[in-house]
Protein backbone atom coordinates (compact mmCIF):
# COMPACT_ATOMS: atom_id res chain seq x y z
CA UNK A 1 0.00 0.00 0.00
CA UNK A 2 2.95 2.69 0.92
CA UNK A 3 4.12 1.86 -2.81
CA UNK A 4 1.09 3.11 -4.38
CA UNK A 5 0.37 5.41 -1.85
CA UNK A 6 4.13 7.31 -2.90
CA UNK A 7 3.49 6.43 -6.44
CA UNK A 8 0.02 8.53 -6.51
CA UNK A 9 1.82 11.42 -4.57
CA UNK A 10 4.81 11.17 -7.07
CA UNK A 11 2.14 11.30 -10.21
CA UNK A 12 0.65 14.69 -8.30
CA UNK A 13 3.51 15.93 -8.04
CA UNK A 14 5.08 15.57 -11.63
CA UNK A 15 2.03 17.06 -13.24
CA UNK A 16 1.79 19.98 -10.45
CA UNK A 17 5.66 21.02 -11.86
CA UNK A 18 4.35 20.50 -15.22
CA UNK A 19 1.61 22.90 -14.88
CA UNK A 20 3.58 25.42 -13.10
CA UNK A 21 6.33 25.27 -15.75
CA UNK A 22 3.28 26.10 -18.32
CA UNK A 23 1.64 28.65 -16.12
CA UNK A 24 5.04 30.36 -16.07
CA UNK A 25 5.37 29.70 -20.41
CA UNK A 26 2.45 31.34 -20.26
CA UNK A 27 2.42 34.16 -18.85
CA UNK A 28 4.64 35.31 -21.32
CA UNK A 29 2.94 33.27 -24.40
CA UNK A 30 -0.54 33.96 -23.26
CA UNK A 31 -2.19 33.81 -27.27
CA UNK A 32 -0.26 29.93 -27.36
CA UNK A 33 -3.09 27.77 -28.17
CA UNK A 34 -1.09 24.50 -28.07
CA UNK A 35 0.36 25.72 -24.69
CA UNK A 36 -3.37 26.32 -23.22
CA UNK A 37 -4.21 23.03 -24.65
CA UNK A 38 -1.00 20.73 -22.97
CA UNK A 39 -2.33 23.24 -19.64
CA UNK A 40 -6.02 22.19 -19.66
CA UNK A 41 -4.68 17.94 -20.23
CA UNK A 42 -2.45 18.55 -17.68
CA UNK A 43 -4.86 19.68 -15.22
CA UNK A 44 -7.56 16.87 -15.95
CA UNK A 45 -4.41 14.44 -15.26
CA UNK A 46 -3.98 16.15 -12.06
CA UNK A 47 -7.44 16.58 -11.18
CA UNK A 48 -8.05 12.99 -11.53
CA UNK A 49 -4.84 11.43 -9.56
CA UNK A 50 -5.85 14.21 -6.97
CA UNK A 51 -9.51 12.61 -6.63
CA UNK A 52 -8.14 8.77 -6.60
CA UNK A 53 -5.83 9.70 -3.95
CA UNK A 54 -8.13 11.60 -1.63
CA UNK A 55 -10.76 8.71 -2.21
CA UNK A 56 -8.10 6.19 -0.91
CA UNK A 57 -6.29 8.25 1.66
CA UNK A 58 -7.94 11.47 2.58
CA UNK A 59 -7.72 15.26 1.47
CA UNK A 60 -4.80 16.13 0.67
CA UNK A 61 -5.32 19.94 1.59
CA UNK A 62 -8.49 21.57 3.80
CA UNK A 63 -9.76 23.16 0.42
CA UNK A 64 -11.18 19.46 -0.79
CA UNK A 65 -12.49 18.53 2.37
CA UNK A 66 -15.27 16.95 1.16
CA UNK A 67 -17.79 17.30 4.39
CA UNK A 68 -19.60 20.11 4.50
CA UNK A 69 -21.44 19.02 7.70
CA UNK A 70 -18.29 18.11 9.69
CA UNK A 71 -14.78 19.56 9.88
CA UNK A 72 -12.89 16.43 10.24
CA UNK A 73 -9.92 16.67 7.29
CA UNK A 74 -7.65 16.18 9.24
CA UNK A 75 -8.41 13.46 11.56
CA UNK A 76 -6.88 10.51 8.84
CA UNK A 77 -3.39 10.28 8.86
CA UNK A 78 -1.02 12.65 6.82
CA UNK A 79 0.55 11.92 3.67
CA UNK A 80 3.71 11.58 5.06
CA UNK A 81 2.42 9.44 8.04
CA UNK A 82 1.47 6.19 5.31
Amino acid sequence: MAVYHNALLMRINELSFAMDELRLFLDTHPDCREALAQYNELQRQRMAVVAEYEAKYGPLSSYGNPNCDNWDWGTRPWPWQN
